[in-house]
This record gives structure tokens, sequence and C-alpha cells, in this order.
């Protein structure tokens, strides 16, 4: 079993796993919610363009070639990257690879001089909230209510102390 990174676009024949499991995601969590097709118009909302360098980077996680989870960003503002599409293959959940997945997509955001992560995750998706929690990112949003009433929560790091360790590496 390989595992490796793999930087590409959504639109590689390789990211298609990712980007049709998470519309499918979108849609199941949340077609009661949005409506029937609407994980098909958060997946397009935004451009393969916004998540390529210089101003964002899509990442695959593959293992022996197979994509088994992935993320991007995009850029939010001048010093901060925005994160988007986190995801781990549904049957290999609970195993680390987001986490993976998430520290590599900061180290890459520092290398491309961002100091700071924003990014918001849905209210029926409380496994990735608390891998941000877990992570280090601060919640912009009352943990103490209904996280439905936030429709979507919102959460940044501070990713300046990467930066350093990324310039003296480059």
């Amino acid at each position: 079993m390989t595992d490796q990174f793999l930087y590409t676009t959504p639109l590689a024949p390789q990211a298609q796993p990712l980007i049709q499991a998470l519309t499918w995601e979108y849609e199941t969590r949340y077609g009661d919610y949005w409506g029937a097709g609407d994980g098909v118009k958060e997946m397009e909302r935004y451009p393969a363009e916004l998540f390529a360098p210089p101003d964002g980077a899509f990442l695959l996680l593959l293992r022996d070639g197979a994509a088994i989870a992935g993320g991007a960003f995009k850029r939010y503002d001048e010093q901060t990257a925005e994160m988007k599409r986190v995801w781990t293959h549904v049957d290999l959940r609970r195993q680390g690879l987001a986490r993976r997945v998430l520290l590599e997509l900061e180290a890459q955001a520092a290398r491309q001089g961002y100091s700071r992560i924003y990014l918001t995750t849905g209210f029926r998706q409380p496994e990735a909230a608390g891998l941000y929690l877990r992570s280090g990112y601060t919640a912009l949003f009352d943990t103490e209510i209904d996280p439905e009433i936030h429709g979507k929560l919102p959460f940044e790091k501070d990713i300046s102390h990467l930066l350093p360790a990324v310039l003296k590496t480059a």
C-alpha cells in the first residue's frame, strides 16, 4: 500500500471519484435542506481555475493510484487561503486521512505565501467540524447553540508559524 500526494486539478480524471462522492455527500446530507440538485450546484459554484497556482491548490491523496482523500484551497484575500472540498473516501474514514490532507494543504498554503486559513463547513457535517477544532482551528460561531441556526460554520487558523519553516526549505 503506497500513499502519495498529487497536486492536480478538479478536472483531472483521478479527481473524479472525489468530485462525484462529494457531490453525492452534499445531496444526501443537504438535499432536503437545500433542495434536489443543489449538491451539484454547490460543486459547480467554484470553477477549477480558482484551485490552481499561484492563488490556489487542488490536492489528492492517492493510494496505489486511486484517490482516497483530497482537498483544495483558493485565495480568500491577500493573506488568507480558503480551504474547500476536504474529503475522505467513505470506506476509509476515521483513519486520519483528512488530517493528513489538511496538514499538507496548510503547508502548501504557507509555501504560497498565505499566513491564515479560513473555511466553512456545513451544519450537517459534525465530523468535519470536529476535525477542524482538533486541528487547531478557531470556530467563528457560537458552538453552544444548534449548528443548523448558523447554516455554514466558519473557522479560521493562523498558519504564520509555518512561513519560516517553508522559507528555509525553499
